[in-house]
């Protein structure tokens, strides 16, 4: 029905902004990422999707059509509703997402809040040949499953998906081939640096 919104940011707010589309303000539920790119843009254009309730219309915004894609995705499995798919890409990169999926990784899906045992194994079971199909010609190189690698022991370490992989991004550049253990140890060192 509103597949996109363009116009200027009228508010921000938590979880949320009010775009200003010729006078009328309409409130747009937005991934943490993508609130932190508004809050340095007056100008946007965020594509959307409707969710119709019994009481209530709401509006879901994303910065690009791949994030829409992938929320549609999530919100297409039985049990995951619109709330938990706005965890799932407030937390994790839609490349984290899809690579766990496809390596059935149940332990990096139960580390975003919200999501147990129970939904990570649907959320597996019912998107795994979808991704396969989204993900063709997809082909990871031997450092991105390293970088994988890394991101998921520093979840597993106790750290935030979205900050492990920004940390072993930032850091696995600086090496031509580099062991995962290097890449732990450096992404480490830049997560203790981001927390000072």
């Amino acid at each position: 029905m509103i597949s996109h919104l363009r116009g200027e940011i009228a508010q921000c707010g938590d979880g949320f902004v009010v775009i200003d589309v010729g006078g009328i303000g309409y409130h747009v539920n937005v991934p943490q990422p993508a609130l932190q790119e508004l809050t340095k843009q007056s100008n946007v254009i965020l594509y959307t999707h409707l969710n119709v309730r019994e009481d209530a219309l709401t509006l879901y915004g994303f910065m690009n059509s791949t994030e829409l894609e992938m929320f549609k995705l999530i919100i297409s499995v039985s049990g995951v509703g619109p709330q938990i798919a706005m965890k799932i890409l407030s937390e994790i990169t839609l490349e984290d997402f899809a690579s766990a999926i496809l390596n059935e990784d149940e332990k990096v899906l139960t580390n975003i809040s919200g999501i147990g045992k129970k939904n990570a194994k649907r959320l597996i079971l019912e998107l795994k040949d979808k991704m396969k199909k989204k993900m063709k010609g997809f082909v990871p190189t031997s450092t991105s499953n390293i970088n994988y690698d890394a991101v998921s022991a520093l979840v597993s370490l106790g750290f935030q998906q979205r900050e492990s992989r920004e940390a072993v991004d930032a850091v696995s550049v600086d090496f031509e081939e580099p062991s995962i253990e290097v890449i732990i140890k450096a992404a480490l060192l830049k997560l203790k640096e981001v927390k000072e």
